[in-house]
């Protein structure tokens, strides 16, 4: 069977919860994942593995649970489901200035109604766009000023972890890397 690359994005990892990366590396080589390497120490990996997207997911959360007591959510994406996200950018204009546009990797895709509920919400600066189990967001007076990122995974209901446009193209750039070896 062909090996896939993957990114795995950790949910609420910072302040009170770390990953020491080193240890992650670890784990999940031990835990039969190939090429394992992280980006930043604020929850991103990427790996290769012959497993599907659910599989890599639910072994790398036991995995992270047993080893490293990490009980939040994991959020895995194919290399090629990360490149249509990059492709599909509907703000190539906010690429500029790459941390204020974000990528949320959602759970799963939000329902219609929710989606609409957020709509209603967008009242600031902020642009936002869904497209499946992705969400894009452009902050132009930054994401630590956003009255409205706060408000998107409640009002979806469901959990999803954003990065900066330049994590997601240096995770991108990594799977790469990974793809080229196998």
């Amino acid at each position: 069977m062909t090996s896939s690359a993957y990114v795995i994005l950790f949910r609420g990892v910072g302040g009170a919860t770390q990953l020491p990366v080193k240890q992650l590396r670890t784990v999940l080589a031990e835990g039969n994942f190939g090429h394992v390497s992280t980006y930043i120490n604020s929850g991103n990996a990427v790996l290769s593995s012959e497993l599907d997207e659910p599989g890599v997911a639910e072994r790398v959360a036991a995995i992270v649970r047993k080893e490293m007591g990490f009980e939040k959510h994991v959020l895995v994406r194919s290399h090629q489901d990360w490149q249509g996200a990059i492709s599909g950018n509907p703000f190539p204009d906010a690429v500029a200035e790459p941390t204020k546009l974000h990528l949320y990797a959602l759970e799963r895709e939000p329902d219609p109604e929710a989606i609409q509920k957020l709509t209603e919400k967008a009242t600031g600066t902020e642009r936002f766009t869904v497209q499946g189990r992705f969400l894009y967001l452009h902050t132009p007076d930054g994401m630590g000023r956003s009255l409205f990122a706060p408000k998107i995974e409640p009002t979806l209901k469901l959990a999803g972890t954003a990065r900066n446009w330049r994590t997601v193209l240096a995770l991108e750039e990594m799977m790469r890397k990974i793809a080229s070896l196998d």
